[in-house]
């Protein structure tokens, strides 16, 4: 069981590494060529950077998708969480499970639906407009992003019901919630040193 337990740890390691670089990549890719294109036109009057937009857009697509899962891992998600804060440690231990539990099946279902959009795009022939590429390799990373991301719930969900979360609750599968951290109280020292 321990071998299987390492084989896994290595292959999730290897996929957030591989989640890393898709991001950063698209990132870089946006700021590319979005500062190209101002530059070709306004310093060159050049229209030479004419794809700039869909390639932005496709990165942009895939940032958004691919880093649902991720955000999820590292349990950065934006929460409304007036009511959680103030709830005692039980409390926010069940909603944290519910929460994860009910939005895996939310991301599930998006993927399902997305998948049909995926084959819709494909089935039609549509292609962007400068680059003439299919519209749904644009797409795909719609389906993909949801289902990596309801995986990821379903384990943020299945790591609250483990020892390792006996006195603690998880936001993402290596992710404290910030309420269970130790230190978290700042002193009078901590701020005058300031």
């Amino acid at each position: 069981m321990n071998k299987v337990k390492q084989v896994f740890n290595k292959i999730d390691y290897a996929f957030m590494k591989l989640e890393e670089f898709i991001l950063s990549f698209a990132i870089i890719l946006i700021a590319i060529m979005i500062v190209g294109n101002v530059i070709a036109r306004e310093v060159f009057s050049s229209g030479a950077f004419y794809f700039a937009y869909e390639v932005s857009k496709f990165a942009i697509v895939i940032a958004t998708f691919m880093g649902i899962g991720y955000a999820a891992r590292k349990g950065r998600h934006i929460s409304m969480s007036a009511f959680y804060d103030f709830a005692p440690f039980k409390v926010r231990k069940v909603m944290m499970i519910i929460i994860n539990f009910v939005t895996a099946v939310i991301m599930f279902v998006m993927a399902y639906y997305t998948y049909h959009f995926v084959m819709f795009e494909y089935e039609t022939g549509a292609i962007t407009t400068s680059l003439q590429l299919p519209r749904y390799l644009m797409a795909i990373f719609l389906p993909i992003g949801f289902f990596v991301a309801g995986v990821q719930f379903l384990r943020n969900t299945y790591v609250n019901f483990t020892r390792k979360a006996k006195d603690k609750v998880y936001l993402g599968t290596d992710s404290v919630d910030y309420n269970d951290e130790k230190d978290k109280d700042v002193k009078l020292e901590d701020i005058s040193s300031i």
